[in-house]
């Protein structure tokens, strides 16, 4: 997946609007629009887009580390909030865009460094002008790391 090394790589406002939320992250998973600069540096990928629902991995390495070398939770923020906020895009129609107004995150237990998870954001309610959605952090073993929460806001533009 490509992702945007400048604002001059990021979709125009006329592409994102005429896209459904669906539509968009499906062109995302695609290659046709560019990945979110955040994930290069966090080192997560989109893996899957579905009505409601968008799955995430990453590998947090030793520059998402903490002072004391165990994963900043800042990291674990990152990935939920992404692959909540992205599930809800997932329910936005055309002419209309979100933003995150809040989200919440328990860490259940440390994710060692260098250890790959997967982060699933899963839609619990798709509204006019919010969606809210919740996220795991999982290993490829099921352990669960983390779980997350968020309420989104819909703006319709056009």
């Amino acid at each position: 997946m490509p992702f945007a090394t400048s604002p001059a790589d990021l979709p125009d406002r006329d592409t994102i609007l005429s896209l459904s939320g669906l539509e968009f992250m499906q062109a995302v998973l695609r290659g046709d629009l560019p990945g979110a600069p955040i994930a290069q540096g966090m080192n997560f990928t989109l893996d899957s887009v579905a009505q409601g629902q968008c799955v995430f991995s990453g590998t947090p390495e030793f520059a998402h580390a903490n002072p004391v070398g165990g994963v900043h939770g800042g990291w674990y923020g990152t990935v939920l909030d992404s692959c909540m906020a992205c599930a809800v895009m997932t329910t936005v129609p055309k002419g209309a865009v979100y933003t995150t107004l809040e989200y919440k995150i328990n860490i259940v237990r440390a994710i060692p460094l260098g250890t790959t998870v997967t982060a699933t954001g899963t839609v619990d309610h798709a509204g006019r002008s919010t969606g809210v959605a919740s996220g795991r952090i999982e290993g490829a073993d099921g352990t669960l790391y983390a779980t997350g929460s968020t309420t989104c806001l819909i703006m319709r533009i056009a």
